[in-house]
Order: structure tokens, then C-alpha cells, then sequence
């Protein structure tokens, strides 16, 4: 299984990443391993989605760091980013 995920970092960015072990990439970035967001924990797993094949799992992470691929995201997770107070 391959996961696209998105985590909210304390300065109320988001975060989207790929992977094929969504626990122990979350892990790894929570203890600050990851250079990209080391300086803006606590980090919050908002949003994940998961996918059989690594091409598409990496295809959907491409869109999604896009223009379009944000607006639709954040259209997509609105309730999680008022709840979170981000929007």
C-alpha cells in the first residue's frame, strides 16, 4: 500500500508527502528527521490517502502540490482547516 498525506504544521501550512509506510513516516517526521519540517512541529496527520500502486500514490502527490491540486484539497478537507482554524 502507498499513502499520500497531508499534515498541518504549527504555522498552519500544509504539508503534502508520499509513502509507503504512513506510521513510520509520520513517526519520522514528528521526532524532526525530516528538513522540510523539522521547524514547524507539532505536525497534525489531517488527511491521508492510500492507493495499491506506487505510480499512482506518487501521480496524486504531484497534482496536489499544484495550484489547482491545492484549491481542490483544501475544498476538499474545508470542515478540518475551520475546525483547526487555518481558513
Amino acid at each position: 500500500m502507498f499513502y499520500v498525506y497531508i499534515l498541518l504544521q504549527n504555522d498552519k501550512h500544509l504539508y503534502t508527502g508520499f509513502t509507503d509506510n504512513l506510521k513510520r513516516r509520520y513517526m519520522q517526521h514528528s521526532d524532526g528527521l525530516n528538513l522540510s519540517t523539522k521547524y514547524k512541529r507539532p505536525l497534525t496527520l489531517i488527511h491521508y490517502e492510500a492507493y495499491l500502486l506506487k505510480t499512482d500514490a506518487m501521480r496524486r502527490e504531484k497534482f496536489l502540490k499544484t495550484t489547482e491540486g491545492k484549491r481542490f484539497l483544501r475544498q476538499q478537507i474545508r470542515d478540518i482547516l475551520k475546525q483547526e482554524k487555518v481558513i
